[in-house]
């Protein structure tokens, strides 16, 4: 029912209900609104939800067209909304149509998009790359060069691992790529990962790429600053070759960049110092070698007004020294080069020593469990008829031992002195006893000399052995015998008159009789490691 005082005519009736006269009628609800028309919010709905399914129609198609490199699509789409790809830039898709015929090396249609709609390069997909970056790490480099006509700026983009298009093309080994995006934006090469990596440090790293860092190199060429730069570990480039021990990088390292071979890391740890204390392997005497080729030195052994520098202030170093602490120094400054020189010289001579050892103890222990002749093969201590044979022997015996009792003697003798000898050099090698000195190092090569002696012994003796009693054979054997031995002891001689020359000239110079030798710190080196 109305109200008695109500006017006429009555307000607008909402199905049965009545609207307020007290409330304007722009406060009407939505619920009110459909109550009032049903079919005409029916009407929007479906208009709304056919216009959703279009679009999301067009979307998929604008993909497949992009997925195929599909052209004559695009045109067609274009035409029937020209607005799609402001749509696409606009909207919250994981990647543009851009992004995929980037990276499916799609050039017509990379062409046409980038005609149509440049600031589709720009645009970042859910990872955060741009289509550069998926066009550097497949390689296309047609598509690279038309993205960065568009777009130089993308070079400098990093994606969410902390990545640029160049650290992508490098690591991926694109070297084409990586060599157009310097000559477009030189300052690509400069920018850093997450890590504080730069773009050498990944070519050098678990991948090894070292095609892409000879580009790299010839286009940046020796910039100081960017070859010797840190991670966030400390380490250089050359500080990672050597941990992966990557030969040939570190070849083209040493022999072309200019790196600093004794750089430290965090750790306080130089390229060699890692070398030591890695795992070891058959490269590491390879890698030690052309360490030391270059001056490379472990941390201990730097000068230690080079130590009190921090990583990050090494290329101070040159200040600091022309200091008046370094003048005051200088009469000193040519002893750590010394050392290290000497250095140098016991560590080759302990890895010769080694070397040689272990191939004589190989061969000393070889000719002991099969001497000349070999072993007897069965027993025999009773004849056919079962009586007792006049020179009984076992299986697994020597056979020279019963044919020729004395040369066998010898033969064990000399051998087991070389095999002796020899394994005691491996162990005062391996003992890990403080004698590093020159003395003891002279004491293992006269052992040395020993064993070599005593393993010479032996071959000739079971040459003689083993040679028939033929009279021209005997007389070649005891030719061959009596000129090798000759020479053999020549030699010796030659050596022991050198190496006590060389004594007594350290004994001169130690005594002020002779003079210093000025160019070569050697001699005075020598004195310094000879005292105990």
């Amino acid at each position: 029912m109305l109200p008695v005082n109500s006017p006429w005519p009555p307000s607008p009736l909402i199905g049965s209900f009545t609207v307020s006269e007290h409330r304007p009628h722009h406060s009407f609800s939505k619920t009110a609104i459909h109550l009032q028309n049903p079919r005409r919010y029916s009407q929007r709905t479906t208009r709304r939800e056919a216009f959703q399914m279009k679009g999301r129609d067009m979307e998929k198609k604008l993909s497949e067209a992009a997925m195929e490199g599909n052209v004559s699509t695009l045109k067609e789409l274009l035409l029937e909304d020209p607005l799609i790809l402001d749509r696409i830039i606009v909207s919250c898709v994981s990647e543009t149509p851009l992004h995929v015929s980037s990276m499916l090396g799609h050039l017509a249609l990379t062409k046409e998009l980038l005609s149509l709609k440049p600031e589709l390069a720009s645009e970042l997909d859910s990872h955060g790359s741009s289509p550069l970056h998926l066009a550097s790490a497949k390689g296309h480099l047609e598509i690279v060069k038309e993205l960065l006509l568009v777009d130089p700026e993308a070079c400098l983009v990093r994606n969410q691992e902390g990545r640029t298009p160049l650290h992508l093309a490098a690591v991926k080994g694109r070297v084409m790529v990586v060599s157009e995006m310097i000559r477009v934006k030189s300052e690509s090469t400069r920018v850093l990962t997450d890590r504080g990596e730069t773009v050498l440090h990944l070519c050098v790293g678990n991948h090894n790429r070292l095609e892409s860092l000879r580009v790299l190199f010839e286009a940046v060429g020796k910039e100081v600053d960017l070859v010797n730069s840190r991670d966030c570990d400390g380490n250089t480039i050359l500080h990672i070759a050597v941990a992966k021990k990557h030969i040939e990088t570190i070849k083209f390292l040493l022999a072309h960049t200019g790196v600093d071979v004794n750089a430290l890391n965090r750790s306080n740890s130089t390229a060699l110092d890692i070398l030591v204390g890695s795992p070891r392997d058959l490269r590491d005497m390879e890698i030690e070698e052309l360490l030391q080729g270059a001056g490379a030195l472990t941390a201990k052994d730097i000068p230690s007004i080079v130590q009190d520098w921090a990583p990050t202030k090494v290329p101070q170093v040159t200040k600091s020294v022309t200091s008046p602490l370094m003048s005051k120094r200088g009469s000193d400054s040519k002893k750590p080069a010394a050392k290290q020189k000497d250095s140098d010289w016991l560590g080759r001579k302990r890895s010769a020593l080694m070397v040689v050892a272990s191939l004589i103890a190989t061969v000393a222990f070889q000719a002991g469990i099969t001497p000349p002749g070999g072993v007897w093969q069965d027993d025999l201590t009773v004849d056919g008829n079962g009586n007792p044979v006049e020179k009984p022997h076992s299986a697994g015996t020597s056979v020279m031992a019963y044919t020729d009792s004395f040369e066998y003697g010898q033969f064990m003798i000399f051998n087991t002195i070389a095999f002796l000898a020899s394994l005691s050099i491996i162990l005062l090698l391996v003992s890990g006893l403080p004698i590093k000195r020159r003395r003891w190092v002279w004491i293992q090569m006269v052992i040395l000399w020993i064993a070599v002696t005593a393993q010479v012994a032996t071959y000739f003796i079971a040459l003689r052995h083993m040679s028939p009693d033929i009279i021209q054979a005997q007389i070649m054997l005891r030719k061959v015998t009596e000129i090798s031995v000759l020479t053999w002891l020549t030699l010796m001689a030659v050596v022991f008159i050198g190496n006590i020359v060389r004594m007594n000239l350290w004994v001169l110079r130690k005594y002020g009789y002779l003079k210093e030798k000025e160019a070569v710190p050697q001699a005075a080196t020598d004195g310094e490691q000879e005292e105990v």
